[in-house]
């Protein structure tokens, strides 16, 4: 009795798209996976990379001593000094990192208006292999708060984008919109302690060029300390 033949069974169809989608989560899973592990490897530090790290910070705090017998450089302008931090994570004693604190630069390609006296100039000399600064002039202040001013309020980050902020904040001292906060930091104006007060530290971005990441000072072919009315030119490579 012959067995009736069976017919072949259809084979599931899996629609071309959804082929693609599964490879292309698979690939996607995989670059995770070696991230992850080349993330790992790398946090991952020997003996000598911390002897070499207190090696750094020591020798941070050696130069930061003999910084501090020199004189304190003279500030001859009565224009607001802009301060940016272009250096230092693991190489710096936490001496100096507690002065960079004091002044508002907790990472680096911060930036923070001061007001120039000769307390400020002293700690600029102690941290001054991990900043610069000069003079900006007033397109670089107005392009500045214009592009990347952030207000504090209650410890919060709040874009500059509502002069009702302004005058919630500032209004008592007759400041009630961004061109009277640009005329304040420009002039050195009474109210520039507050004002300042009032703007979270910039966040400027890596300059593509202008930048050698050498601690050696400006003048002398460096990246840090004094660059009077040339940090203009520095400030427009990270706005």
């Amino acid at each position: 009795m012959e067995m009736a033949e069976e017919d072949p069974k259809a084979l599931n169809y899996i629609p071309e798209v959804i082929l693609k989608k599964r490879k292309s989560s698979e690939a996607w899973a995989l670059r995770k996976k070696e991230q992850f592990q080349h993330k790992h490897h790398k946090s991952i530090r020997k003996p000598e990379d911390f002897i070499l790290e207190y090696r750094h910070k020591e020798v941070d705090l050696i130069r930061m001593e003999r910084r501090l017998k020199r004189k304190v450089p003279h500030c001859n302008s009565s224009n607001a000094l802009i301060v940016i931090r272009i250096q230092g994570k693991r190489d710096m004693h936490p001496k100096t990192r507690k002065v960079l604190y004091s002044l508002g630069l907790r990472k680096v390609f911060s930036a923070v208006f001061l007001k120039p006296s000769e307390g400020v100039m002293a700690k600029l000399q102690r941290v001054e292999p991990f900043v610069t600064y000069g003079y900006p002039n007033l397109k670089s202040i107005k392009d500045l708060i214009y592009k990347k001013g952030l207000a504090r309020m209650d410890s919060r980050k709040v874009p500059l984008t509502d002069n009702n902020i302004i005058e919630q904040e500032l209004g008592k001292f007759g400041i009630v919109c961004i061109e009277d906060i640009v005329h304040q930091i420009c002039n050195v104006g009474p109210h520039f302690k507050e004002v300042v007060r009032f703007i979270w530290p910039f966040e400027l971005n890596k300059p593509a060029e202008g930048l050698k990441g050498s601690k050696t000072l400006f003048k002398d072919g460096g990246d840090t300390g004094n660059r009077e009315d040339l940090i203009n030119e520095l400030i427009d490579k990270m706005n």
